[in-house]
């Protein structure tokens, strides 16, 4: 089988201007290896069409079950007796390898902003800060590329980790995010480990970090929730909770970047934490495929978004200006509304992020299934 380094050839030297020429990336939502083998992914940021990748084992599962991708590299791992969980990963490594390199022109162009892919880690260590940061170290060492990002869940632990890996090098993308309150952890996780590098005399421009919001989840919940009121001002409320609540991690953002500690480590490079909104997808009768990713679409900001929405008409919108302070304000009456309804918007958070870490544990074992019975089949057993 072919190096990474090999398959590679062609990217160098193609440098897109971007998504984030005005301030405004997009990322693709998932990262799987027909899309790195066809040449899709290299195209799609030769392009400028995104700037980044962002995934989660789901991704690599569904992969798995689709074609010969993984053929060749199972067979060798089945033939050296390997078990499922080290050619888990072997397989994502060698994946965020590939992804990684046809990216670097991006990342280049960028001075490190974009350019960057961003990988999950075993969401069953997302309790655990020890175990999480040896998981990120070992994980970080094996890519060996400065453009790859780690994606730690934004629990307690999961924070004391994130400060570890940017005091060490690691990028980090702080994922589920779901509030403002634990979105201002992130970013002081984020800062404390800004600090750390810095006295450990790391170069902070080299180090990137986002937090993930997952729009999509937050009015599932609480569209469901308001669905059991079952009033007319509850049914009006639907579909907007999502967006309302990103406007006011939004607002906080720009309130942190006004921050003395930010200053501090600005003066010495640094880069800010940038929103990443995630799940931007839309599934619905009559629901506009963008009504999630093009009204966050701001300055500063990244937005994932699956390929088929790439074709959709005016998804990047000219000069990506931040909302501004009547948007933030109607977003927080918004938000405040949810109230008349029985909703605690800091409670349904939590009660998400409990719930999104048990499906990607669900996720995580289904893949370890998955190539379980891969090598099983490509051995002959």
């Amino acid at each position: 089988m072919p190096g990474v380094e090999e398959r590679a050839v062609g990217t160098a030297g193609a440098v897109p201007a971007g998504p984030g020429a005005a301030g405004v990336s997009v990322w693709l939502d998932g990262l799987a290896r027909e899309r790195l083998a066809s040449g899709r992914l290299a195209a799609l940021a030769r392009q400028g069409r995104i700037a980044g990748v962002a995934s989660d084992p789901a991704f690599l599962a569904r992969s798995l079950t689709r074609g010969p991708f993984y053929t060749g590299q199972l067979g060798d791992l089945a033939e050296r007796g390997i078990p499922a969980e080290r050619a888990l990963k072997a397989l994502a490594v060698h994946d965020i390898r590939w992804a990684c390199d046809i990216l670097r022109p991006v990342h280049e162009a960028t001075a490190g902003v974009d350019g960057l892919v961003s990988v999950s880690l075993d969401p069953r260590l997302a309790h655990d800060s020890e175990a999480t940061l040896a998981e990120a170290r070992a994980l970080w060492r094996s890519v060996d590329r400065r453009n790859a990002m780690l994606g730690i869940p934004a629990t307690p632990a999961g924070l004391t980790a994130l400060s570890a890996c940017l005091a060490e090098g690691i990028n980090v993308n702080a994922t589920l995010v779901l509030s403002a309150a634990r979105h201002r952890q992130a970013g002081e996780a984020y800062l404390e480990g800004l600090e750390r590098a810095r006295a450990a005399g790391r170069h902070l421009p080299a180090l990137a970090s986002v937090a993930s919001f997952p729009v999509s989840r937050i009015d599932a919940a609480a569209d469901a929730l308001l669905d059991r009121e079952g009033t007319l001002e509850a049914r009006a409320m639907r579909g907007t909770t999502a967006v309302a609540a990103a406007r006011q991690l939004h607002e906080q953002y720009e309130r942190m970047l006004d921050e003395p500690r930010w200053h501090a480590l600005a003066a010495h490079g640094a880069r800010p934490q940038r929103l990443l909104w995630t799940a931007t997808a839309v599934s619905g009768p009559g629901l506009l495929p963008t009504r999630y990713a093009a009204p966050l679409l701001t300055r500063g900001t990244v937005t994932a978004v699956p390929e088929e929405l790439l074709e959709e008409p005016g998804l990047v919108p000219a000069g990506g200006h931040p909302p501004g302070a009547a948007a933030y304000a109607a977003a927080g009456r918004l938000l405040g509304h949810l109230g008349w309804f029985g909703i605690d918007h800091g409670e349904l958070a939590l009660r998400l992020e409990s719930e999104a870490l048990k499906e990607l544990n669900d996720a995580w074992h289904q893949l370890l299934d998955e190539v379980t019975l891969a090598l099983d089949g490509a051995s002959g057993r």
